[in-house]
């Protein structure tokens, strides 16, 4: 569980150990700090909210996540707070089923793949300890071939502290980024969608998401543990009428309506207070100075399409953490430039899949709406995960990375 630790506590524990700051306690920011701790490292993490992981969002996790699970010793905890997601249905733009696929046939090869509330996931990293520093933000960073030192405003005031490494995941809309990073280098997809979050009861089919491509909207209905995550969405214009008028209008769009989506356009329209999810991304074009590094959404932010985000975020903390404890011959620049040369081209070929699937999904006109749905029922998933599948197969190797530039850096 998260627990607050006032940053000064936080910093007078680090002992001899490198003086490492998170800042963020979302997916990625626990994921590295806790995989740091279980290491014997003690970084500091801190969090500009105050909550305790919203429930928000569904996540579904690849598995990719596996190694994170396994070094943190959390996977049982996991599996118990997530559901298997076995198979996949698509609907098309009228509401007619096209298909049902098995999941589990394509990823039970390469490992788990669940679906898992926002919330629950944040807790079952946390383990029985995460202690983090909430309500404070970065205001300053000033970096030298040294150390950073680092300003932090909380609401008892401001403190200055020094440390070897500052890893930024404060998600996609970071403030922390600007500091290191001028705006322009950020690039964004603005799809021009956005959607409503909204929870329904389990039903008996908590093996199966489901997904609706429509003209002008699209929903979406994803298991999780005990529970439904469902998310609808359209235009950003559209979308400003309201809940039940949108919902009208999907109806009004529709022949047919399974009776689980039928029951997510109810939950919506009486929803009186959904969440709100702009559907865009942001990328980076570069992650890593000689002393910060931008983790997780911070330098690669995912639309939700391809359901693979997290996921990344995990791994790309797993990577890192790993580099960063047996890396100790090696000087952190060099370490960090390593890190960023092996797994940037990971994060944005998944970055692109997400992409390139929404240029599928959010669509307006009906005419293309009805070509897609004929090719939805000629191209498989499997097809469609392709790309994935390749990430999942050949999983990064941080040691084997770590070898290399450790050669490199003793024949210098």
């Amino acid at each position: 569980m998260l627990s607050t630790v006032p940053v000064e506590q936080q910093y007078e524990r680090i002992g001899d150990g490198p003086r490492i700051l998170v800042v963020g306690a979302g997916i990625a920011g626990i994921t590295a700090a806790q995989l740091l701790r279980r290491s014997g490292l003690r970084p500091v993490l801190i969090e500009r909210g105050h909550d305790r992981g919203h429930p928000g969002y569904m996540l579904a996790l690849m598995p990719m996540v596996d190694p994170v699970l396994d070094e943190l010793a959390v996977r049982e905890p996991y599996r118990a707070a997530s559901v298997p997601l076995n198979r996949y249905g698509l609907f098309g733009h009228t509401g007619r089923r096209i298909r049902t696929d098995s999941m589990a046939s394509i990823l039970d090869q390469y490992g788990d793949y669940r679906g898992i509330g926002r919330g629950e996931l944040i807790e079952v990293l946390s383990g029985d300890d995460c202690g983090v520093t909430s309500k404070t933000t970065v205001t300053g960073l000033t970096e030298t071939a040294e150390a950073v030192t680092v300003t932090l405003a909380a609401a008892a005031g401001t403190a200055e502290l020094e440390f070897d490494l500052v890893i930024i995941c404060d998600g996609i809309h970071s403030a922390t980024r600007e500091l290191v990073l001028p705006a322009d280098r950020v690039g964004t997809v603005d799809t021009g969608w956005a959607g409503w979050v909204i929870w329904l009861p389990a039903d008996q089919d908590q093996d199966l998401g489901d997904e609706l491509w429509g003209a002008g909207f699209f929903l979406g209905a994803y298991p999780v543990a005990g529970r439904i995550g469902a998310i609808v969405g359209g235009p950003t214009a559209d979308l400003a009428v309201g809940p039940p008028a949108f919902v009208a209008g999907i109806r009004r769009k529709l022949r047919r309506v399974s009776p689980r989506l039928d029951r997510v356009l109810d939950a919506l329209a009486t929803d009186p207070d959904p969440y709100y999810w702009p559907l865009t991304d942001c990328r980076a074009d570069r992650w890593t100075t000689g002393r910060t590094v931008l983790l997780g959404d911070a330098g690669a932010g995912f639309l939700p399409t391809a359901g693979i985000g997290a996921g990344m975020a995990m791994e790309s903390a797993w990577v890192l953490a790993r580099m960063i404890t047996r890396g100790t011959d090696v000087p952190l620049p060099d370490l960090l430039a390593a890190y960023e040369r092996a797994q940037r081209t990971r994060v944005e070929a998944a970055q692109d899949n997400s992409r390139a699937l929404a240029r599928m999904m959010f669509r307006r006109s009906r005419l293309l709406a009805a070509v897609r749905d004929v090719a939805a029922r000629l191209l498989s998933v499997q097809a469609v995960l392709g790309p994935i599948q390749r990430l999942l197969a050949d999983a990064p190797d941080p040691d084997r990375v770590l070898d290399n530039l450790s050669a490199t850096v003793r024949h210098r």
